[in-house]
């Protein structure tokens, strides 16, 4: 009876032994393990460390002015843009040594650069090597970038992440066309699709703009009721083709108070289209957040 149990005893104690003989043996695992020599997925390698790295969100207020504004989020329904968290995952965990790249393309408020570089200096400053290039084109049209020469200028700066906001400039078109609009982006998607297959895309939707009329030498503005339609257009295109889409237009306040609140909140440029540079700011620091809080959401999960 004794014999019986010592010999499970003695087993035990000579596999603990073996493996702090492993333990000890081995060579020092690096801190940064080349990409190359990792064997576990990424999403492997986070559930086994059972870290989530989650970053505070910083409040964002707005205007005392404004009414009736939106939940500040991203739309992602099939998680188009997890292959970007990822990167940004890896880049805090000091595994990845890439510089990951943001490529912002769109009309006079991204060629304005303060949109843009607000939301990329804060990634920057939680992430580290990350790149935020802007590409904008004053009075651009989505079909403005369907030219093969800018197209290839996209493709050189290798994004890891390619964000689209039109949608001001076709809503000002008196014959504006939702159908015409949606073709027209597929357009544009379809060419960068060609050369960048494996880029996730985020669109986003225009902040809200008025039109003007003309009476006898004075102007007056009026909400550009076609806003809400481009808007709805392309959140109809991101969802029924695979992008993921942030939507400034419902955040400000959507159809009956976006381009009011804008207004009431004196941070618009008298032409009732463009807007003062710290409005430009405060779109960039909502963009941030809603990144942010995408982020937090696919880490934390």
């Amino acid at each position: 009876m004794k014999k019986s149990n010592l010999f499970p005893c003695l087993f035990l104690c000579i596999c603990s032994g073996l493996s702090l003989v492993r333990l000890f043996a081995q060579d020092r695992q690096p801190l940064s393990p080349s990409p190359a020599k990792m064997l576990l997925p990424v999403d492997t390698l986070r559930g086994y460390m059972q870290y989530a790295d989650t970053l505070p969100l910083a409040d964002v207020l707005l205007p005392a002015t404004f009414r009736h504004t939106g939940i500040n989020e991203l739309t992602d329904t099939i998680g188009v843009l997890d292959s970007f968290w990822e990167k940004l995952f890896l880049l805090r965990m000091g595994i990845g040594k890439d510089t990951v790249r943001v490529v912002h393309i769109g009309d006079s408020h991204i060629r304005g650069r303060i949109l843009p570089q607000t939301t990329g200096g804060l990634l920057s400053r939680d992430f580290g090597n990350l790149a935020y290039e802007e590409r904008g084109i004053n009075g651009a049209f989505c079909t403005t970038f369907t030219q093969n020469g800018r197209i290839a200028e996209i493709a050189a700066l290798c994004p890891d992440l390619l964000v689209l906001s039109f949608g001001t400039n076709e809503s000002h078109n008196r014959r504006y066309n939702s159908v015409t609009h949606y073709k027209q982006m597929d357009g544009l998607v379809r060419l960068i699709r060609e050369v960048l297959p494996d880029t996730p895309l985020l669109m986003t939707t225009p902040p809200g703009s008025y039109d003007v009329h003309k009476r006898r030498r004075r102007r007056s503005y009026t909400p550009n009721p076609r806003t809400a339609i481009a808007a709805a257009t392309i959140r109809r295109y991101a969802d029924a083709n695979g992008l993921a889409v942030w939507d400034l237009f419902a955040v400000a306040g959507g159809a009956h108070y976006a381009a009011r609140n804008w207004k009431a909140a004196r941070l618009m440029r008298p032409d009732h289209v463009h807007f003062l540079p710290e409005a430009y700011e405060l779109q960039g620091r909502l963009f941030h957040q809603a990144l942010l809080k995408a982020y937090n959401a696919y880490v934390g999960h």
